[in-house]
C-alpha cells in the first residue's frame, strides 16, 4: 500500500471513529444513559481497592478495558475518540496497525475482571476500532473485595460503594465466603445493616446475654437471610421480576411483613414462613390478572 493511499485510509478510519463517537453521544443524551469511560480514581474512592501489584505482561481481552487512569474524558465507553485533537496520535497508531509494526504493550490496572488504561489509550482505541480481540499489556492488579465485570455502569458505583461499606462492617464475605448479596435498591445494604442490628438486639433478649457482632451477623445470615433466599430460589419467582435480584426480594418480603405488623397488627412470622406467605400472595394476584 502506497503512503498516499495509507494516509487516506488512516484519515478515513479516524473520521469514521469520530462519527461513531458522535452518534454514541447523541444516543446517550436521548436515552439518558452515560457513555463515559470509568474513572480509576472514582473506582478507587468508592470501592476502596488496594494498591497495584505488578503481574507481568499478559494478553488481555480488549472488550474488558472499560476505564482510564486520567484520560476518561477523551474517549467514550467504546474507546472511540471524542475530540478532533486526538487525530494525529490516533492516526500514527492506526498506520502502525496497517504496516504490522509491533508496538510496546499498553499499561493497564486490573480491578476484578475489568481494566483501566494507564498508558496506551490510542493503541486500545485503534485495536477496538479495528476489531482486534486481544491486546498485549503490562498488568498491575489492584485488590478488590467485590467482583466487577465489563458491563458495570457509572451509576452502579453508589450501590457497589454501599456493598463495600457493608462488607467492611460485617466481614460477611469472610464469615460466609459463599455469600453473594447483589442489590439493585440504592439503600438496600444500609437496610440490611439495620436488620442485623435489630436481630442482635432480640438475640440478646432471648439469650439473656451480650451478643458479639460476629454472632449476630452469622445468625442473621443463617437464620433470617438464607431461609428467605432458599424459598425464593425454590419458587422460581425471579422470572417474574426480570430486573430484580433475590436479595431485592428479600428486602421486599421483610418490608411487607413489617408493614402488615405495623398497619394491621399481624404477628411477625419466622423468615421462611414470611417468604412463603408473601410469594403465595403475589402468585394469587398474578393469577387474578
Amino acid at each position: 500500500m502506497s503512503n498516499e493511499i495509507l494516509n487516506e485510509r488512516v484519515k478515513s478510519d479516524f473520521s469514521r471513529a469520530r462519527f461513531k463517537s458522535f452518534i454514541n453521544q447523541v444516543f446517550s443524551v436521548i436515552s439518558g444513559k452515560k457513555n463515559n469511560l470509568l474513572s480509576y480514581d472514582e473506582i478507587k474512592e468508592k470501592l476502596h481497592i488496594g494498591g497495584p501489584i505488578y503481574r507481568g505482561v499478559k494478553t488481555v481481552r480488549v472488550a474488558d478495558i472499560v476505564g482510564s487512569l486520567n484520560r476518561y474524558h477523551e474517549f467514550d465507553r467504546a474507546f472511540l475518540p471524542k475530540e478532533d485533537q486526538l487525530a494525529s496520535r490516533w492516526q500514527k497508531v492506526d498506520r502502525a496497525f496497517y504496516q504490522d509494526v509491533h508496538l510496546p504493550p499498553v499499561v493497564l490496572y486490573k480491578v476484578a475482571q475489568i481494566y483501566f488504561v494507564v498508558d496506551g489509550h490510542h493503541r486500545v482505541s485503534v485495536a477496538r476500532e479495528q476489531g482486534t480481540e486481544y491486546i498485549e499489556a503490562e498488568v498491575r492488579e489492584c485488590a478488590s473485595r467485590i467482583n466487577i465485570s465489563a458491563d458495570i455502569q457509572p451509576e452502579d458505583l453508589e450501590i457497589l460503594g454501599s456493598k463495600i461499606n457493608f462488607l467492611e462492617r460485617t466481614s460477611l464475605d469472610k464469615l460466609r465466603p459463599e455469600s453473594n448479596i447483589f442489590l439493585n435498591i440504592p439503600d438496600g445494604f444500609d437496610r440490611m445493616l439495620e436488620h442485623i442490628a435489630v436481630h442482635k438486639y432480640f438475640m440478646g433478649i432471648n439469650l439473656k446475654r451480650d451478643i458479639t457482632d460476629q454472632e449476630a451477623i452469622e445468625s442473621w445470615y443463617d437464620t433470617v437471610y438464607m431461609p428467605i433466599i432458599e424459598v425464593i430460589r425454590k419458587s422460581d419467582v425471579l422470572k417474574d421480576f426480570p430486573n430484580k435480584s433475590e436479595s431485592d426480594l428479600y428486602l421486599w418480603i421483610l418490608d411487607h411483613q413489617h408493614y402488615l405488623a405495623e398497619a394491621h397488627g399481624q404477628p411477625l412470622l419466622p423468615p421462611k414462613e414470611a417468604a412463603k406467605k408473601f410469594l403465595k400472595t403475589k402468585s394469587k394476584k398474578k393469577t387474578k390478572k
